[in-house]
């Protein structure tokens, strides 16, 4: 497949999953801009939002609504970004739709400056978002 995100969805490349349903997966950016940060992908290939359809739009923000929170509490933030970038012009590197949920601290100067973790450290985060989300 050509497509990234695609071939997460389609298990042919690992990734920190988090969430998923029969309509979206939601996993760990490996260049996070804050500990938590999690992409939130439809699983029907659109290239931005407006090329898919409504119900995967309302689709996304329900899991988007649902997850959140969780993300939020089990990295002891207080609050969150959520970002789309529609288009290269706008910074989207994947050409799949997505969107960005950027867990926030106050105190912490807000970046959005990619950071490198370790992978031990990505599936640390993603144990503790599953867990949270298993408890709603």
């Amino acid at each position: 497949m050509s497509c990234l995100f695609c071939s997460i969805i389609a298990g042919e490349i690992p990734c920190c999953k988090v969430y998923e349903d029969e309509s979206v997966i939601a996993f760990l950016d490996i260049g996070p801009v804050s500990i938590g940060h999690t992409l939130v992908v439809p699983k029907a290939h659109a290239e931005n939002l407006e090329a898919g359809s409504l119900a995967d739009a309302e689709r996304l923000m329900s899991a988007v609504y649902s997850i959140a929170p969780s993300i939020t509490k089990a990295v002891g933030a207080d609050g969150y970004n959520l970002g789309m970038n529609h288009g290269e012009c706008a910074g989207q590197d994947v050409m799949h739709t997505h969107l960005h949920i950027m867990p926030r601290t106050s105190g912490v100067p807000r970046s959005f400056t990619k950071t490198h973790p370790s992978k031990e450290e990505l599936a640390a985060t993603a144990e503790k978002i599953r867990n949270e989300i298993a408890k709603r």
